[in-house]
């Protein structure tokens, strides 16, 4: 049977030598020492007593020493489980509790405050750093030999936990062909060769810096540059030596305040991408007119992996996260009845595929909630797919206000603000009103100096929208709150607004 996501791994190895990744501190690793690593982190694995099923808890910075361990960890037939870096430990007792793994692997300079958990969870506690840690010095003193253990498409690789907005986070379970069969659609999709270069500036404990960039990267038999963080100076000092780059918005939105941007400095380049949060329609316009290129917008999400992509050849439309991938269906339905829609209708995006998941990890109830008869995933996402067939995104079912009756989308309402000139961003949510269920309320930030405030936006809305879309309120911030994907966390903001309304009503009385 073979290790099923390995062994596609290294049948598309170019050769032992080709280059696998250039690291910010000079360091170049081949396909051969991509090998040699992952199989050393294999026997570490299993010489702590990983067996086939255990998962494998890794909490550190972002290294090559930590995808080995995640390769290592594949090989080895257990499964990965990586976790932000910026959660407390507090949140950790929470993962390991419910993960229940053999192993938790931390950032050395966290070892102490996390033991606890580790004891508590039953999950022998080992560190991993760049060059260093308990884990590091036994891979480094094992064999570069490794006889992958044997596992087949449906079993698991990895566990991701959702983002947690509405509640305890829950583990996405994905196997080896969900990671596989989206790499691959990818691969092709985007025409990744063993030529191209990635240039990787994202964390690799969320599936879009750690399934989609690197198992890309694998699969194509390509090579990346492999940067700890995302940083403008790094980017603008590594960009002439890559092909291509992956990120989120943010990521565009610094490379364009920087004047080095130039047709010149990107004349190279053949593929950005950008996930993980909407990006601005003036950020793709922008964009295209300092550089010639057209972003490429894709929409994936932990569950899942990538579910849409504009096309590498034809129109990427702004404001759109383009097709389904190849293998992938897409539709969208009524969030009450199930009932499928038809063009331009807004409602709950569903898909099915062998990218999407095999179910939430312990929890058999909120997996049978989220699958639809059919196979269909309810992923959440409030959408339609327009006659051209390019799908759109306009928010979280979640994030729907109902207010005096009629459902309101933020995402229309955010167009409607962003396009205003002087506005960088906004972000739309519902705040309990005494009146009306819900009020519109609208977060926006504007461009330093720029003549705009809170009543010019209502004046220039009042013209656009209909009379119950309005915010009620709009308040003028510096930033908006965001997780370190980059997407905007309207909870925090539902929170920090709630009682707005309450507080007005009292204050009218």
């Amino acid at each position: 049977m073979g290790n099923y996501l390995f062994d596609l791994v290294k049948a598309r190895i170019p050769a032992p030598e080709a280059p696998f990744a250039l690291l910010d501190d000079g360091r170049r690793y081949s396909y051969a020492d991509m090998l040699d690593a992952s199989a050393r982190s294999a026997n570490a694995l299993v010489t702590l007593g990983v067996k086939p099923g255990d998962r494998v808890a890794v909490q550190v910075e972002k290294s090559i020493e930590a995808l080995m361990l995640y390769l290592g960890t594949v090989r080895a037939g257990a499964i990965f489980l990586p976790l932000n870096s910026a959660y407390t430990p507090a949140e950790i007792e929470y993962f390991l509790g419910d993960a229940g793994p053999s192993v938790f692997v931390c950032d050395p300079a966290k070892a102490e405050a996390l033991k606890p958990y580790a004891e508590k969870a039953g999950a022998k506690l080992e560190t991993l750093g760049v060059s260093v840690g308990t884990l590091f010095d036994k891979a480094a003193a094992a064999s570069p030999d490794f006889a992958d253990v044997e596992r087949g498409a449906d079993d698991l690789a990895a566990i991701l936990y959702t983002s947690g907005t509405t509640g305890r986070s829950k583990g996405a379970m994905l196997s080896h062909d969900n990671l596989a069969s989206n790499a691959l659609a990818l691969v092709d999709y985007w025409r990744f060769t063993k030529d191209d270069v990635l240039l990787h500036a994202l964390p690799i404990f969320h599936t879009h810096g750690l399934f989609v960039a690197t198992n890309v990267v694998l699969f194509a038999g390509a090579s990346m540059i492999l940067l700890p963080k995302f940083d403008p100076e790094q980017v603008f000092k590594y960009l002439p030596q890559a092909t291509s780059m992956m990120g989120v918005p943010t990521f565009y939105v610094r490379l364009l305040q920087d004047a080095r941007l130039t047709k010149e400095a990107t004349a190279h380049m053949r593929l950005f991408v950008s996930g993980s949060a909407p990006l601005l329609a003036e950020t793709h316009r922008e964009w295209r007119e300092r550089t010639g290129h057209a972003i490429l917008e894709r929409y994936g999400m932990t569950e899942t992996n990538m579910n849409t992509s504009n096309p590498y050849e034809g129109e990427r439309v702004a404001g759109t996260v383009g097709f389904p991938l190849p293998g992938v269906a897409a539709r969208v339905t009524d969030p009450e009845t199930g009932k499928v829609l038809g063009r331009d209708e807004i409602g709950m995006i569903e898909v099915k595929g062998p990218n999407v998941f095999k179910g939430y990890w312990r929890n058999p109830e909120k997996t049978a909630a989220e699958f639809r008869a059919d196979g269909f995933f309810i992923t959440g996402d409030l959408g339609k797919i327009d006659p051209a067939g390019y799908v759109h995104i306009v928010g979280r079912g979640k994030d729907l206000i109902i207010t005096g009756g009629y459902n309101v989308y933020p995402k229309e309402v955010e167009t409607e603000i962003d396009e205003m000139p002087g506005v960088v961003e906004s972000a739309v949510f519902g705040c309990a009103h005494p009146d009306f269920g819900e009020g519109v309320t609208a977060v926006v930030v504007v461009k330093p100096g720029a003549d705009i405030t809170a009543a010019s936006i209502s004046r220039a809305l009042d013209q656009r929208l209909a009379k119950f879309k309005l915010p009620k309120q709009v308040f003028i911030v510096d930033d908006l709150p965001r997780n370190t994907m980059g997407k905007v966390q309207k909870n925090l903001l539902r929170e920090t607004y709630r009682d707005i309304y309450a507080r007005q009503m009292k204050a009218g009385e």
